[in-house]
């Protein structure tokens, strides 16, 4: 279930070449014979056709069994299950369609495709309908919330969350003699422990980082800084302020793994090569999500919270997926809003989870008696990443210029693990950046 998280973000100046699916993926909304038709967009696939090398699409599955249960028990509506195009062409499509007056009633999009999509004609401003009861708004994690919110407006529900933790090999922990990770543990647990899995005449690593510069950097680092106390930029989102302490902690805390105890396999391509080393033993600890487990069929593993630093806490972060709805009439719109209300109701986020794997997005959830565990009986390793979505409790900076954000910040994490410059002067320079990015923004 690895998705592509973490997309190059499309501007709609630039036009791609829609992608295909299966069937028809034209819009055929409307009313006919008091029955409101809508079209629904995603990109997992097709419901009953199999996953290249013959693998059940059980994402797919997933959504048809619930757009069937709602048009079998919501006789005046039909949602039309349309596969778009794969996740990563989301926005792409919906540019193209968009441009004809052809976009669907609701669409499956990247949280961080919202900024840009924030001031398309029809898209549906869902701020006041949220408050409606029986929604469960905040029933969402607030993490998620704050990726729906583009300047103070509600514009998408979250559709998928995923979280980090510490992904580590059982084995190589009882070889080298050091306890298993705990829900307790701070990052001098984890340095510590990174360093006596360490062998350099094994060419074995007790960590791993991706020094491509990428989001994928930047993500991971974020999580640090959030347990460290700190922040990506203001409250008005005006000033950075990662180069503050909390962000100075983080990043210097990484380099005293990368650099002094040499205790971390930086990648700089970040092809996948991190995934492989762990699955054949060379290295001890991942920080990863849900997404990754089954690219490890090699090892016996553990999953743990994020670790903390010392008065912090064990945040970690997410990049929740959206849907996104368009105001195509009233009454499709109407229509739309009850299946999504009906689709994020606590038994159909379970269904879903069980299903597809899926971690819930909704915290009630996991109130649900025996859920955690079935689902980390069905899924190994994903009851902890379920229960770490409490932590969730942070957004990145829902903005346009955010990927200009995170070029400043990626190459000042990169330049430090690589021995190139020192941690507050390497943030200081990006902050700079970001403060001019944010001006002219």
């Amino acid at each position: 279930m690895k998705r592509t998280m973490f997309a190059l973000l499309a501007t709609f100046a630039v036009l791609g070449v829609a992608c295909t699916g299966g069937g028809s993926d034209e819009p055929s909304g409307g009313s006919s014979g008091g029955v409101t038709e809508i079209t629904l967009w995603h990109g997992y696939g097709i419901a009953g056709k199999p996953l290249p090398g013959g693998v059940v699409n059980y994402e797919a599955k997933a959504m048809d069994d619930l757009i069937t249960e709602f048009n079998a028990t919501h006789p005046e509506i039909k949602v039309n299950n349309v596969y778009c195009c794969t996740n990563d062409k989301a926005l792409e499509k919906l540019t193209v369609a968009l441009q004809g007056d052809q976009q669907p009633d609701i669409t499956y999009q990247f949280g961080t495709s919202l900024p840009q999509i924030a001031n398309v004609p029809n898209v549906m401003d869902l701020t006041e309908r949220v408050k409606d009861a029986g929604f469960g708004w905040d029933d969402f994690f607030p993490g998620a919330r704050a990726a729906s919110t583009v300047d103070g407006r509600v514009l998408g529900i979250p559709a998928l969350i995923d979280d980090l933790a510490i992904v580590y090999n059982k084995q190589l922990f009882k070889d080298a003699g050091v306890a298993e990770p705990t829900a307790e543990w701070t990052w001098d647990d984890f340095r510590a422990a990174a360093k006596a899995l360490t062998d350099p005449a094994e060419k074995r690593f007790g960590w791993a980082y991706p020094v491509d510069a990428s989001e994928d950097t930047v993500w991971h680092y974020d999580a640090m800084l959030w347990e460290a106390g700190g922040d990506i930029l203001n409250p008005d989102n005006t000033q950075a302020v990662f180069n503050e302490a909390p962000g100075v902690t983080a990043l210097t805390m990484l380099r005293d793994m990368a650099v002094t105890d040499q205790s971390v396999y930086l990648d700089p391509q970040n092809t996948g090569k991190i995934e492989d080393l762990f699955n054949s033993g060379s290295i001890g600890m991942l920080v990863t999500g849900p997404w990754d487990l089954s690219s490890f069929p090699d090892v016996d593993y553990g999953v743990q919270i994020m670790p903390s630093f010392p008065g912090g806490n064990h945040d970690t972060i997410s990049g929740p997926d959206m849907w996104v709805l368009f105001d195509n009439g009233q009454q499709q719109a109407d229509a739309s809003w009850e299946f999504v209300t009906w689709m994020t109701q606590k038994g159909q986020i379970q269904q879903d989870a069980m299903t597809s794997g899926h971690l819930p997005t909704k915290a009630s959830v996991l109130t649900i008696p025996g859920f955690t565990k079935a689902f980390n009986d069905k899924y190994p390793g994903n009851g902890l990443f379920a229960e770490n979505l409490n932590n969730v409790n942070k957004a990145r900076p829902v903005l346009a210029a955010y990927d200009q954000i995170s070029k400043a910040m990626g190459d000042a994490i990169a330049a430090v693990l690589l021995g190139e410059k020192e941690p507050q002067a390497a943030l200081d320079e990006a902050a700079q950046q970001v403060n001019d990015i944010l001006a002219s923004s």
